[in-house]
């Protein structure tokens, strides 16, 4: 396969790289960034340059033109669609970018693909092509305490301009499926975790607000809940859904771990306290209370019986383990990353 992956400098998308590149049934990777402020070459230090399969493309997905060359040029049969805005504080301040990015954007690569899938001149008309579009859980919107998780026909409530971007993006996804035989997969996933994560994400401002002994900020009363992914995890069930997955077909990705935010945090500190006892200890005591942010889901939770009686896909790592991977990471490259969210902790207790 010539396999397109958008996003692959992010998060999500560098671990997929990593993860897949040599996977026998891939020719080559192309990945499409245009290295936003989440986008960073670093995170494929070893493969980016100097790996033989590997291609970078800087494009924009708004840049309907240059999406269509890039899938042109390179005879793609395979898409793993990561590429999206994704912070929810953000959306909240400034949602255009989500509307143009995650709803303009996948549009400009359905289309894309659309055309040179279906173009009789292509040599890959006659070969399996797949589009996998990664999407989230909170297109679900929030759940009660003692609610069901959610599954795959859920209905749709989204609550933030991300979230209605995602879900938006969904539907022209599922669309293309249903009205021109487009071979889509959709798949919501559960809050990611792990090593290399944007320094915004809740995770990495708690390990960093420690490290620097500044206050930990926790939302309302700390008692959101969520379900946590560790991103190797998430990665495994990408692959085998573009592998093995039906095509048509929706599949929610989750870690099976459930937790409050409040707890989380706490869970963190003492880690810190535990592997690091230089700072001090005491890391809860940092923990400070501030006002919820509009539109704030108070529960998320994942069914994940569809890919695990269909693909029998499990999440490897407990949660235990994979919270104390990402905390030893983080400790490790901790003067780096200091540099790196001094900046981003300060606007954040500007907005608190």
């Amino acid at each position: 396969m010539n396999l397109l992956i958008t996003g692959g400098a992010g998060f999500i998308g560098s671990h997929l790289i990593w993860q897949v590149i040599d996977q026998p049934e891939v020719t080559k990777i192309v990945n499409l960034d245009c290295l936003t402020y989440a986008g960073h070459l670093e995170n494929l230090e070893g493969i980016h340059g100097t790996h033989p399969r590997y291609l970078f493309e800087q494009v924009d997905l708004r840049d309907k033109d240059a999406v269509l060359r890039v899938i042109r040029q390179h005879d793609i049969t395979h898409v793993m669609h990561l590429a999206a805005e994704s912070h929810v504080d953000r959306s909240i301040t400034g949602p255009a970018d989500f509307i143009t990015t995650n709803i303009n954007g996948t549009f400009h690569l359905l289309e894309a693909c659309r055309t040179h899938w279906s173009d009789p001149a292509s040599s890959i008309q006659h070969r399996a092509s797949r589009f996998l579009h990664v999407s989230t859980d909170e297109v679900y919107g929030s759940l009660a305490p003692t609610a069901p998780a959610f599954t795959e026909t859920t209905p749709y409530a989204p609550n933030s301009p991300y979230s209605a971007s995602k879900a938006a993006s969904d539907m022209l996804v599922r669309s293309y499926h249903h009205t021109y035989g487009l071979p889509t997969l959709i798949t919501h996933c559960s809050n990611n975790y792990g090593p290399r994560q944007h320094p915004e994400k809740f995770i990495p401002v708690i390990i960093q607000s420690v490290l620097q002994r500044q206050p930990i900020p926790v939302y309302g009363d700390g008692m959101n809940v969520r379900d946590w992914l560790y991103v190797s995890d998430h990665c495994q069930a990408l692959w085998t859904l573009l592998t093995t997955g039906k095509t048509g077909e929706t599949y929610n990705i989750g870690g099976q771990n459930e937790q409050t935010n409040l707890h989380l945090v706490q869970q963190i500190c003492d880690l810190i306290d535990e592997l690091d006892p230089s700072l001090g200890g005491n890391s809860r005591s940092l923990i400070t209370f501030v006002p919820d942010r509009p539109g704030h889901d108070r529960r998320y939770a994942m069914d994940t019986a569809k890919i695990s009686s269909e693909l029998r896909w499990q999440p490897v790592h407990t949660f235990e383990v994979g919270l104390r991977e990402t905390v030893s990471w983080y400790l490790e490259h901790q003067h780096g990353a200091r540099a790196v969210t001094h900046g981003f902790l300060a606007e954040v207790s500007r907005h608190y």
